[in-house]
């Protein structure tokens, strides 16, 4: 089983629950799929995306389950990303966790991540 990771603000999940499925968050919108990120990639993608925010959780989603609409595709220095082209049914999260800051300011992802 391979798992992927959805790093979003915890508000956009809830309206998610609420009708069944995460259609993606403005940024997925405006580029026309669902970002994820691997184990390896989700720290970076934190980092890089979500600097200083919190009240965020970390979705995990088994990548076989979403079928040929999960595509692996060159991304953030040459690695391959999993892109979701269409809707997440929040029935596919295998785990959902609250992803709490560090006294530095970071996220940290101790438990979270293999």
């Amino acid at each position: 089983m391979t798992l992927i990771y959805k790093i979003l603000p915890v508000g956009l999940w809830r309206a998610a629950e609420a009708a069944g499925s995460f259609v993606g968050a403005p940024v997925d919108l405006a580029d026309g799929f669902i970002h994820f990120s691997t184990a390896g990639q989700t720290r970076e993608t934190a980092a890089k995306h979500f600097a200083g925010q919190a009240d965020l959780l970390l979705v995990a989603v088994e990548a076989e389950a979403l079928g040929p609409a999960l595509k692996w595709e060159v991304s953030r220095g040459g690695d391959l990303f999993p892109h979701l082209y269409a809707p997440l049914p929040t029935t596919a999260a295998v785990s959902v966790a609250a992803i709490p800051m560090a006294a530095d300011g970071r996220h940290d992802f101790t438990g979270l991540l293999p």
